[in-house]
């Protein structure tokens, strides 16, 4: 960790803690020990997401030193770091979370108080036709967390991002943590082994380890594969002269989609607790596909009936109708409630 990575984590911390910057403890130089201790250190597995940008800049805040792990740190552009301001103030290394010892090196490494498994094949269209990449991408992965963690002996909590996907279609019904999984794709299935792995170590070894189960979130730093972030984007440019067609598949599906920023510090919340819990994490509202669409292009002044075709190739084998979630457990053990209306989502990713 660089002398200035050391320094902005100091600013920051002392700036949460005691409201002025950490220039003042060159007055007493062993103060700068003193703040090392309380110096609280996360690794991000999968930092250059959505979620794992987010993640960093909230635990910045909050005075953590943050480690995060590429492939290829070296290589790797870490576009939504840049994006957030803060790709150098987190330090970065390489790691295979499919690799045992990569994992365990860099854990070793980087001696995190927290660790978040956030990595993996995000895209469910995507798993259709990468199925055994994806199911590996998640099970391995979180699996060689748990094993390089009971290894080491020592109190590190894991968090893992589980999905809404792993319970299939509840008929309607809002899922809770009771709710069965029944997963209809790779992805969804990959999330639920990932899920019952985390599960499976926290009753057999006493892990602190715990999945959040979210809900759709969505932000400016989403990929454009992600359906929400493709409507954002084909209606801007249809907005600015783009004579092309937004193309989409089915459009009765419903979401419950929140605001990644908001979801992030869940995450965190489900750290800082006396005893690992799975908890679902949404707004508890569902919303159909042509709603989000709809107001996409009502913000930009366009009839969105107009500029939308679907097409009979963009609809999966298995989708989800409808997504429900009820989420009051995390409200009454994390006192987490999501705020932001699908409304105001809309207008920040436009903006």
């Amino acid at each position: 960790m660089s002398y200035q990575v050391k320094q902005k984590s100091f600013d920051r911390l002392l700036s949460s803690k005691f409201g002025h910057p950490s220039s003042v403890f060159c007055l007493r130089p062993s103060v700068y020990l003193l703040f090392l201790l309380l110096l609280k250190s996360a690794l991000i597995i999968g930092i250059s997401g959505q979620d794992g940008s987010y993640l960093a800049e909230l635990l910045l805040k909050k005075g953590y030193q943050v480690w995060g792990t590429s492939r290829d740190a070296q290589g790797g552009s870490f576009t939504n770091l840049q994006k957030l301001n803060i790709k150098s103030e987190v330090n970065l290394i390489s790691m295979d979370q499919e690799d045992f010892r990569s994992v365990l090196v860099g854990i070793k490494k980087t001696k995190p108080n927290e660790i978040y498994f956030l990595a993996g094949q995000s895209s469910v269209g995507l798993s259709f036709e990468q199925p055994a990449e994806t199911i590996q991408s998640f099970t391995l992965g979180i699996l060689n967390v748990l094993e390089a963690v009971k290894l080491e002996n020592r109190d590190i909590k894991v968090y893992h991002a589980g999905s809404s996907e792993a319970f299939g279609d509840t008929q309607g019904l809002a899922a809770d943590e009771l709710t069965p999984f029944k997963p209809r794709s790779p992805y969804a299935l990959a999330k639920a082994s990932a899920t019952w792995l985390v599960d499976n170590y926290r009753e057999a070894y006493q892990l602190f380890a715990c999945t959040g189960i979210l809900f759709n979130h969505e932000s400016p730093l989403r990929p454009e594969r992600f359906v929400t972030q493709k409507v954002i984007q084909t209606a801007k440019r249809i907005a600015g002269g783009s004579s092309e067609k937004l193309e989409l598949g089915r459009l009765d599906i419903s979401r419950d989609w929140g605001w990644a920023p908001e979801y992030v510090e869940a995450m965190w919340l489900m750290l800082q607790q006396e005893q690992p819990e799975d908890l679902i994490i949404a707004t508890g509202t569902s919303r159909k596909l042509e709603e989000f669409v709809a107001i996409t292009f009502t913000q930009l002044g366009m009839n969105w009936r107009e500029c939308v075709e679907q097409s009979e190739h963009l609809m999966r084998p298995t989708d989800l109708i409808v997504s429900k979630a009820n989420p009051s457990k995390a409200f009454a053990k994390l006192g987490w409630k999501a705020e932001k209306t699908l409304e105001e989502i809309v207008t920040e990713m436009l903006s």
